[in-house]
Formats: C-alpha cells, structure tokens, sequence
C-alpha cells in the first residue's frame, strides 16, 4: 500500500487511503498515458480525421507535449530524466512512425517543436512542485 500524507496521522501510523484518494491517485497516473494516446491518434490519423482547433500546427505540437510532459511529471515526480527520455523517444518515433504514412510527412521541425513543449512542460512542473515542496516543508 502506498502512503500519502493525507494517509499518515501525525504519531506515523498509517491507515487505508479513502476511496477520493485513491481515485484521484489513479487519475493522477492515468491521465499521462491518455493523453500520449490521443496525440498518438492525432498524429497517426488521416489528415480529415485529425482533431483541429484552429490553433497553427506548431503551437498545437508544444501545447500537446507541454501537457504530456507536466502530466507525467506530476505522475512520476522523481523520475524527470526518465520522462524526459521518454519525451525525446515518443517526439522521435511519432515523427518516425509518419513517415510510413501516405498522407503524413516526417519533419524535423515538428520533431523539434514536440520536443521543446515536452521539455518545458515536464521541468516546469517538476521545477513547481518542488517549489511547493519546499515551501510546504519550510511551513512545519
């Protein structure tokens, strides 16, 4: 079983986590890999079935690694080079897997503009929460 602090009393004992945690405990978790699966549809998708939202192509590209990369740093907080590995692999294979595609083509700048919202997003957050991390304990 895996504690938070909302699950520790104050003398160190543990108890079981609510069900309101555990829920947001699987979101927490869960909402990276959704994410990764919807920028997979979106990038291997025919061009009319693409998702649009009227934003150019290059800024829907950082703001959808941005996201991807903040959502697993909240994920995974201590394992930002491991996500940021995980940044360049998925921005390279997407790029890659497109060139197998009628369609779609393969750009370095795509590849670039991906990696760069990755890299911002998963270090701002991470860079954030330990902020916050400090400050929480600078509290006590």
């Amino acid at each position: 079983m895996r504690l938070t602090d909302e699950t520790q009393t104050l003398s160190g004992s543990a108890r079981a986590p609510r069900p309101a945690q555990r829920l947001l405990d699987w979101a927490r978790m869960a909402a990276p890999f959704l994410i990764l699966a919807v920028i997979l549809y979106s990038t291997l998708s025919p061009l009319d079935m693409r998702p649009r939202t009227g934003f150019p192509p290059h800024f829907e590209h950082f703001l959808a690694f941005a996201l991807l990369g903040g959502l697993y740093a909240i994920a995974f907080p201590r394992r930002i080079l491991l996500i940021l590995f995980a940044i360049v692999l998925a921005a390279a294979g997407l790029e890659l897997l497109q060139l197998t595609l009628t369609d779609r083509h393969a750009r370095f700048a795509d590849f670039a503009i991906k990696l760069m919202g990755g890299i911002v997003g998963g270090t701002g957050v991470w860079f954030v929460l330990r902020l916050f991390a400090r400050f929480r304990l600078a509290g006590r």
